[in-house]
């Protein structure tokens, strides 16, 4: 006996005369069809008790509720692939495995990908539904290819000018409107001059980057890209750390004594699914921490102002935890020993004598690996340059078993 009862269905400006017949039955003998407006009048009312229901704001507050229809057969109607920024993702997250099935349409990626000749694997896929502009600094360097799923008719003229100020106003710009249907449009321009008003609220924009102040995804930017006050890891120390922590796409950090937040903002630079969360108590370090995750592209970093080790309580369990400040409060580094996940890294890194104290009693305790690291830099020194020597750093670094 199948469990089935939740069927996502991806439809695209073509309406029903694009989708399958599959697809076109499972809308037809659904007892419940859910969609927003636009979705909704693409499929004639039919005789009969079939519901529809109308995606409302907030949307997750009716998705935390689709199991109540358990028992019936639902089809949510969606835009083009329903796991590409999509509501299939959602659902995804809060139905059983076999009781859901997704049919998915031509989505606007692919569909704009084959009206440019792009090869899609080439290209960075972005929704900026909801989200902060900010989040493109990460992906902009010359030669990027970016497809956007923007938020409304007045959005590729604000990225535009979001390009021009940072320094891409010769990028190329396409804006590709109703995708797939009879008003299809194309329309085609640089930031610096864009030349074209509002467009139509259903649009999906490229971008061409042709050259640029482009960054590094790799650890150890320059230590002048931060606001910071003297507390920051310095670059050659944070590639080290990073290193260490050694990042995969998904995992969680936890940035303790988060200073600038260099680390946790280099950690999600890594990979766009990397996900952090910087604890810092001093108001005017947060802030700087905010400024610096926004201009490099990680907006999304979460910031957490309590204390240690009272800050810890509560937050999801990490894969990862770099404790770059306030080691000496009692218990933090057990504290984090004991939430760190088996095979999670954590790395601590001090420069006081107490603190590194600390780090030999916790290595006699969990074992890893001690290191002292100690960067010299070449200064001016009157006519002729001689060498300055940062504060010597201790790193204590290990996995859990």
């Amino acid at each position: 006996m199948t469990k089935l009862w939740l069927s996502i269905v991806g439809i695209g400006e073509d309406g029903l005369d694009g989708i399958t017949a599959a697809a076109r039955v499972v809308i037809e003998t659904a007892d419940i069809l859910i969609g927003g407006e636009r979705h909704l009048a693409m499929v004639p009312t039919k005789d009969g008790d079939q519901r529809r229901i109308t995606w409302s704001t907030p949307l997750l507050a009716q998705a935390d509720s689709i199991n109540d229809h358990k028992g019936r057969r639902v089809c949510v109607l969606a835009s083009g692939d329903p796991m590409w920024f999509g509501i299939g993702t959602t659902l995804a997250n809060r139905v059983a495995a076999d009781e859901i099935a997704v049919i998915p349409h031509a989505g606007a990626f692919s569909l704009a990908a084959a009206r440019l000749l792009w090869p899609l694997d080439a290209v960075d896929c972005l929704s900026l539904h909801g989200r902060p502009l900010d989040l493109l600094s990460a992906f902009l360097h010359p030669g990027a290819r970016l497809l956007l799923l923007t938020e409304n008719g007045a959005a590729p003229a604000k990225i535009a000018e979001y390009l021009t100020k940072r320094g891409f106003g010769s990028a190329s710009l396409t804006v590709l409107e109703h995708l797939g249907g009879a008003q299809e449009n194309i329309l085609t321009g640089t930031a610096k001059t864009w030349p074209h008003g509002p467009c139509a609220d259903l649009n999906t924009l490229a971008v061409q980057v042709n050259d640029g102040p482009g960054l590094t995804r790799l650890a150890g930017l320059d230590d002048d890209l931060y606001l910071h006050d003297g507390n920051i890891t310095k670059r050659e120390i944070r590639a080290m750390t990073l290193a260490r922590l050694s990042p995969f796409p998904g995992d969680l950090l936890w940035d303790v004594g988060a200073g600038s937040g260099s680390i946790s903002i280099e950690w999600l630079r890594a990979d766009r699914r990397n996900r952090a969360i910087a604890i810092e108590n001093k108001d005017s370090r947060r802030s700087m921490i905010a400024q610096n995750a926004a201009a490099l592209g990680v907006p999304q970093l979460e910031i957490n102002g309590n204390a240690v080790p009272g800050a810890l309580d509560g937050l999801p369990e990490p894969d990862a935890i770099f404790i770059g400040g306030g080691v000496t409060a009692e218990g933090l580094i057990e504290r984090c020993w004991q939430a760190l996940k088996p095979g999670g890294r954590l790395v601590a890194n001090v420069v006081t004598l107490e603190g590194e104290g600390l780090l030999v009693q916790a290595r006699q305790t969990h074992g890893g690996d001690l290191a002292r690291f100690m960067v010299q830099r070449a200064e001016r020194v009157g006519r002729f340059h001689g060498w300055h020597a940062m504060m010597p750093i201790t790193q204590w670094s290990v996995i859990k078993e």
